[in-house]
C-alpha cells in the first residue's frame, strides 16, 4: 500500500506543482496597424471644379476686300504675334497706290507754282503793279494746291494700309483653330466672315465657385504681398498638380447659389489645360497653425459621434475628436491628442476601451499626402 501511495504521489507532484505557479496569461493582444498623429502647421485648402478659359479668343476677319492666294499656317499650329497667316491678291490696291503717287507728284508741282505766285503778287501789291483782290486769289490757289497735296498723302497713306491688310498676321500668341477658308476664296469685309480663330492658352485662365463663407479668408489672403497659390488637376492627368495663383475675386455674391466666382492664372507652356476642360481646383488660403492631423481611416463614428483610438501602453483608449476637413488621406481634427501618439488605422472596428492590441505597422510613420500639400 505504501509502495502503491509513493507512485501516486510522484505522478501527482508535476500538476501540483505547475497549479501553484504564476496565473496563466490573458488572451492575446488584437492586431492593428497605427499612424502617428501630427501636430503642426496646415494649409487651409478650398476644394472646387472649376472650367479652364483662354485669357484671349481673337476671330480672324478680313479688314479688306480680295482673294486669298497664300496660306502660310495649318490648323491647330500654334503661332506668335504678328506672325503671318494669309495673303491677299493687293494688285488692284497696288496700282491704285501707284496712280495716287504720281496725282501727288502733280499736286506737289502745282503748289510750287502756286506758292510762287503768291510770293510775286506779294511784292506786285506792294509796288502797286496788283490789286488787292489779285493778291488774294494767289494766296487761296496757294492754299488750295497744299491742302490737296495733304488730301493725297492721305489717300496714299490709306491705299497702303489697304495693302498691308492684304496680308493678315496673327494678333495674338495662342493656336489656331479650323480654317474654314482656303486659297481661292474671296473674301469682303462686309460680310464679316470668320477666316479662323486663334485661342490663347499661354498663360491661361481657370474659373470656378466656392462658398460665400471662404471669401473674408480669400481676401484676407488676396491683401497679402502674393496671391494665394491655385493648384489644378484635370481628370485622368496622373502628373504633379498644375500651379497658379488667385488672380481674380468677383465683385458680388451669386444670390442664387451663395457662391463667388475666382479665378486663377496659370502658367501653360506645355498645354497640359485646354479651354473648356473641367478641373479639380484647390485654392491655399491661409495656414492653420498646431493643427492635429490623423490618418482619415482612423476616425470612427459611433452613437456618441466621431471617436479614434489611440496606443497607450498596449491598450487601446479612445479619444472623441471633432472633425474640422480633410486633407488628402490625413483629416484635420480637434481633440484630445498629443503629437506622435499612435492612433490605430486598421483593425479599430474591433476594439473597444481598454482592450489589448499589438501594434503590427510595417513603419512607424506613413508618407501622407499632408506633407506634399505643404
Amino acid at each position: 500500500m505504501l509502495r502503491y501511495a509513493a507512485i501516486l504521489a510522484a505522478v501527482l507532484a508535476p500538476a501540483l506543482a505547475f497549479g501553484q505557479g504564476a496565473p496563466p496569461a490573458g488572451p492575446p493582444g488584437i492586431p492593428v496597424t497605427t499612424d502617428a498623429a501630427i501636430v503642426g502647421p496646415v494649409p487651409v485648402q478650398i476644394i472646387a471644379n472649376g472650367t479652364v478659359q483662354s485669357e484671349s479668343v481673337v476671330v480672324i476677319r478680313p479688314r479688306v476686300d480680295g482673294q486669298i492666294t497664300q496660306l502660310h499656317a495649318a490648323e491647330g499650329q500654334t503661332v506668335r504675334r504678328g506672325q503671318l497667316l494669309f495673303t491677299l491678291d493687293a494688285r488692284l490696291n497696288q496700282a491704285l497706290l501707284a496712280q495716287q503717287e504720281a496725282q501727288l507728284l502733280r499736286d506737289r508741282a502745282q503748289a510750287t507754282r502756286t506758292q510762287l505766285d503768291a510770293v510775286r503778287y506779294q511784292s506786285l501789291r506792294g509796288e502797286s503793279f496788283a490789286s488787292q483782290q489779285r493778291y488774294e486769289q494767289a494766296q487761296a490757289d496757294a492754299a488750295a494746291a497744299a491742302a490737296t497735296v495733304q488730301a493725297t498723302q492721305a489717300l496714299i497713306a490709306q491705299t497702303r494700309l489697304s495693302i498691308e491688310f492684304a496680308s493678315i498676321t496673327a494678333e495674338v500668341d495662342g493656336q489656331l483653330g479650323a480654317l474654314p477658308l482656303r486659297v481661292g476664296n474671296f473674301v469682303r469685309q462686309a460680310e464679316n466672315v470668320a477666316m479662323g480663330t486663334i485661342t490663347q492658352t499661354n498663360p491661361i485662365l481657370v474659373q470656378f465657385n466656392v462658398p460665400e463663407r471662404w471669401l473674408p479668408m480669400i481676401r484676407t489672403a488676396m491683401r497679402s504681398e502674393a496671391p494665394p497659390p491655385v493648384r489644378a488637376t484635370a481628370d485622368g492627368d496622373t502628373g504633379p498638380p498644375s500651379e497658379g495663383r488667385l488672380v481674380f475675386v468677383d465683385s458680388q455674391v451669386d444670390t442664387a447659389t451663395g457662391t463667388i466666382t475666382l479665378k486663377g492664372r496659370f502658367d501653360n507652356a506645355d498645354s497640359r489645360l485646354l479651354p473648356g476642360q473641367y478641373v479639380q481646383v484647390s485654392v491655399v488660403a491661409t495656414v492653420q497653425q498646431n493643427a492635429i492631423t490623423v490618418a482619415s481611416a482612423s476616425i470612427q463614428t459611433g452613437q456618441q459621434g466621431r471617436h479614434v483610438f489611440v496606443v497607450v501602453e498596449g491598450v487601446a483608449r479612445r479619444r472623441v475628436v471633432t472633425l474640422d476637413r480633410s486633407l488628402g488621406d490625413r483629416a484635420v481634427v480637434r481633440g484630445d491628442i498629443r503629437a506622435g501618439e499612435r492612433v490605430i488605422v486598421d483593425g479599430a472596428q474591433r476594439v473597444t476601451e481598454g482592450s489589448r492590441v499589438v501594434d503590427r505597422s510595417a513603419t512607424p510613420q506613413r508618407v501622407s499626402t499632408l506633407e506634399s500639400a505643404r
